[in-house]
């Protein structure tokens, strides 16, 4: 296996589980991860939110870790990079409003290359126009912007994810197992025990 380079987009309030698991599970298979926010450079930090579900109507937040940007957003440049993740939280609500954050989505979605996107990061997926006929699963809240965005809401299990051609999506952190896996495939992952 050849390692891989992947963009993360990340930005304050991002979910605390959906954006260090994934850091760090890519990392360990060894393939190389540039997390990246508008506005920040390497060695910023974005704050996290922690999202649970405890039996009200939607999930609570608390405050999460500081999470550390590795490179520089303005330098990003969609075609030096083999895969994109879009953690979910709060993050995704603003971040699709910068233009630079939705032309780089649609340079990942116009070369087919794999996409992830945990939870609320289904927000900048349709803000980037690239759901038309997608199966895509997010957090149920972003099940109009899916549909809106022409994508087909995949209403599965919390613990699932579902692979769409070169997307993999996921409703929230729970899972991670199931997403990782699917987009370790589209990457061309292959770990031996």
């Amino acid at each position: 296996m050849s390692a891989k380079k992947i963009l993360m987009l990340v930005g304050d309030f991002v979910e605390d589980y959906e954006v260090m698991v994934p850091f760090q599970t890519l990392l360990a298979v060894g393939h190389q991860v540039h997390a990246v926010c508008p506005d920040k450079k390497a060695g910023d930090f974005v704050a996290t939110a922690i999202h649970d579900f405890e039996g009200q109507q939607t999930y609570t937040e608390k405050p999460g870790h500081r999470f550390a940007i590795t490179h520089d957003f303005s330098l990003v440049n969609a075609s030096d990079y083999d895969g994109l993740v879009i953690p979910g939280g709060r993050a995704p609500e603003y971040l699709r409003l910068n233009p630079q954050v939705i032309a780089i989505v649609q340079q990942f979605a116009g070369s087919k290359k794999p996409i992830a996107a945990v939870c609320h990061g289904a927000q900048i997926l349709a803000a980037a126009r690239v759901l038309e006929g997608v199966r895509c699963s997010a957090y149920p809240a972003c099940r109009p912007e899916v549909e809106l965005a022409g994508g087909h809401y995949a209403d599965i299990a919390v613990t699932d994810a579902v692979t769409d051609g070169h997307f993999v999506t996921a409703p929230a952190w729970p899972a991670h197992p199931a997403w990782l896996s699917q987009y370790l495939t589209l990457l061309g992952t292959q770990i031996s025990l």
